[in-house]
């Protein structure tokens, strides 16, 4: 994709949504990151139902202590792997209070230290709470830089080098959010909308759908 197109692409993207946000249900970074966790190879709403009782309780990293892995297991059971992630969780959490005064750090490092947060987990923190212009390459992000043309690569990081090089710097700071919205409900997996598609005649995809 050319610069010019590149610009185009994101213009129209944020012509139609100018403040995207996160599909997940928080209340302040420390349950923002819980969310996230959670998130993995789980979807948002699912992550939402469960949350929102548990967040009415606890908001904090040392409430999370306070009601331990058996407790958080009980708000989340409804989410996949929920035994990995409420270990990791409350982990995270002692590790919050422990060497962070209990605040979430805005810095990639010491977030990507904490149990079950990787660098995609860590971009979202990052974006989503402290408003950095970075990428969380996810399976729909991955999906739309290489089906479009926008960002190629054989793997997420490269993926997420290459974008956070080649987007607009005016767009950067929400590329993430327009580009999950536009892989999750247009560039969809087995059969993206094409026809409804706003930037349709920017993308390289050849085998675009038709309408039905």
């Amino acid at each position: 994709m050319t610069p010019k197109n590149r610009e185009e692409f994101f213009r129209r993207l944020a012509e139609r949504n100018p403040e995207p946000k996160s599909e997940l249900e928080y209340v302040n970074p420390y349950t923002l990151l819980v969310a996230v966790i959670l998130s993995a190879q789980s979807t948002d709403v699912g992550v939402n139902k469960a949350t929102k009782a548990l967040f009415k309780k606890v908001q904090t990293p040392a409430a999370m202590v306070k009601l331990g892995e058996a407790g958080l297991k009980e708000y989340v059971k409804t989410i996949g792997l929920y035994n990995a992630k409420a270990k990791n969780i409350i982990k995270a959490s002692e590790i919050l209070v422990r060497e962070h005064g209990g605040n979430v750090p805005a810095d990639r490092a010491a977030l990507e230290k904490l149990p079950g947060v990787g660098r995609k987990t860590a971009n979202v923190v990052l974006n989503v709470a402290f408003h950095q212009p970075v990428i969380a390459v996810d399976t729909h992000i991955f999906r739309v830089a290489n089906r479009t043309g926008l960002a190629p690569g054989k793997n997420p990081l490269v993926v997420e080098e290459k974008l956070e090089k080649v987007v607009p710097s005016a767009y950067l700071l929400h590329a993430h959010h327009w580009l999950i919205l536009h892989g999750r409900y247009i560039c969809k997996a087995r059969k993206p909308a094409c026809p409804v598609c706003p930037v349709a005649d920017l993308c390289a995809f050849k085998d675009k759908t038709q309408v039905d």
